[in-house]
């Protein structure tokens, strides 16, 4: 019978604070896939000389965890993810230095001491912005509403997406919160705003589109550009996100700093 082979050396250091951030990924950042960004973080953390805590094993790895990520080619003010850190540091340090160590376009927009519960529990819905490039008529405007109307009489509007595992069809109706449609910006686009209830599997924006088209024909003439303005609990009776972070600060208080000297967290990551 063989023996259980054991890493050489010492543990891992403990981990002694956790840190939970919220980062934007814009302009041409969007599109970047989730490993794209795994890797730019991790080197982004070496440069930053942020002290990560490692797993233990024949291949320690730092201590990150990534929640509710949005997917390759959106642009999005609300994506999420936790460190945990070997040595305490100002959290206030950690989102200057992190943010001029990575690319831009992937930019560092909070960082606070997480708190007790699960941030990927709290992720519950997003708020996604669709700008309707080509939509500029006023009989295409008309059109869109028209379109939006339909969907929403429905149901259940079913789409079919390719997986890992092969095509699959579901539901997107179910998922859709509240949705409208305003005018944009400039004269060449109308913005459908909408919130998403999170599912499995996760209802896209681009499902969206696919089913406006299904019920009635309507598509943007040029791809349309979608961002993701917020995710975090929802609030069923106003139908809105509210920030997942705030328990966090809660937790700590306004005028409360963690110290260095604090027990340190074993728990795992």
């Amino acid at each position: 019978m063989s023996r259980q082979r054991t890493p050489q050396g010492p543990p891992p250091p403990p981990v002694v604070q956790r840190l939970r951030i919220r980062y934007a990924r814009r302009s041409r950042m969007r599109f970047t896939s989730t490993r794209d960004f795994a890797r730019a973080l991790e080197r982004a953390l070496r440069r930053a000389e942020v002290p990560m805590a490692f797993s233990a094993g024949f291949h320690p790895h730092p201590r990150i965890s990534y929640a509710g990520g949005a997917p390759t080619g959106t642009a999005s003010e609300a994506e999420y993810f936790e460190i945990a850190l070997a040595q305490w540091r100002d959290p206030a340090a950690v989102r200057a230095a992190l943010d001029a160590a990575l690319p831009q376009g992937l930019d560092i927009l909070d960082v606070v001491p997480a708190g007790p519960g699960s941030l990927a529990d709290r992720l519950q819905a997003s708020e996604w912005r669709i700008e309707l490039r080509g939509v500029c008529s006023d009989e295409e405007r008309a059109g869109a509403q028209a379109a939006l109307t339909t969907y929403l009489r429905c149901e259940r509007v079913e789409v079919t997406r390719t997986f890992k595992n092969g095509p699959r069809t579901f539901d997107t109706r179910g998922a859709v919160v509240s949705a409208g449609l305003q005018e944009g910006p400039a004269e060449d686009c109308a913005i459908l705003q909408m919130v998403v209830r999170h599912t499995t599997p996760s209802v896209r924006p681009d499902d969206i589109l696919t089913a406006l088209r299904a019920v009635s024909g309507f598509g943007p003439p040029e791809p349309a550009l979608m961002t993701r303005l917020a995710q975090g609990p929802l609030c069923d009776a106003s139908a809105q996100v509210g920030d997942p972070l705030a328990a966090d600060r809660e937790a700590v208080g306004p005028d409360a700093v963690p110290r260095p000297d604090r027990e340190p967290d074993r728990g795992n990551s």
